[in-house]
């Protein structure tokens, strides 16, 4: 079973894909940003987790 933090992280790779295939760039920005959203959720519930500590 997959953690939360590493189900964001798939999600974010998901939008990297989507993003690499968009054809326009208006798409391409909006995947690149869900991908980063994602990837800030992550280190954030790795945080709440205990895993990382915030600076």
């Amino acid at each position: 079973m997959m953690t939360k933090s590493e189900t964001y992280r798939e999600n974010a790779r998901n939008c990297a894909e989507l993003a690499a295939q968009a054809e326009d760039a208006p798409a391409k920005n909006r995947y690149r940003r869900m991908q980063e959203a994602w990837l800030a959720l992550a280190e954030e519930q790795d945080w709440l987790d205990g895993e990382v500590k915030k600076p």
